[in-house]
């Protein structure tokens, strides 16, 4: 394992660069640290950097895969929901559905570019630097379109009466 350590964060600075969309980086280094140890028990690596980047690649590929055949399924696993939060009355989460109906109408009006930026931003929660890296746009053109797609929401939202996802009214 020692000839695998000294290539950690070169891996996970690959990982994410080449997998943007996989959140679980530091997962998938410690499942390919066990794939390749695993191997060496059996038979010896000739490149020991060469074969760890090539696991951790597919691995990625496969969590991307999985995602895509089964985007929903996280919602299964306890782990990622709390179940012990607090639910929301009835009559308070159709409320929240419509909220939500909505605040999805206000995106899908955005022009194009700029419903891409929030959807990076926001809901994939990447980084400006980032969606600016894979959009081929600037930094402070990513911030001026996420400022400006922001504010088309908050006002389309305003107009159908919303003025908080919380039941706190917004100042």
């Amino acid at each position: 394992m020692s000839e695998v350590l000294p290539h950690h964060a070169q891996l996970k600075s690959y990982l994410r660069g080449a997998f943007p969309s996989v959140r679980d980086v530091d997962d998938l280094v410690q499942e390919s640290y066990l794939r390749i140890w695993r191997t060496q028990t059996a038979h010896p690596i000739r490149s020991t950097k060469a074969f760890l980047f090539r696991i951790a690649r597919h691995l990625a590929l496969d969590t991307i895969r999985n995602r895509r055949r089964a985007p929903l399924q996280s919602l299964n696993d306890p782990a990622v929901l709390d179940v012990t939060a607090d639910k929301p009355a009835p009559d308070d989460a159709l409320g929240l559905q419509e909220k939500i109906e909505a605040l999805s109408d206000a995106i899908a009006a955005l022009p194009d570019r700029r419903r891409e930026i929030i959807v990076l931003c926001k809901l994939h929660r990447h980084s400006q630097e980032e969606v600016a890296r894979r959009l081929g746009v600037s930094v402070r053109t990513v911030e001026n379109q996420l400022y400006r797609g922001i504010r088309q929401c908050e006002a389309l939202l305003r107009r159908r009466g919303i003025h908080s996802f919380y039941g706190i009214e917004e100042t």
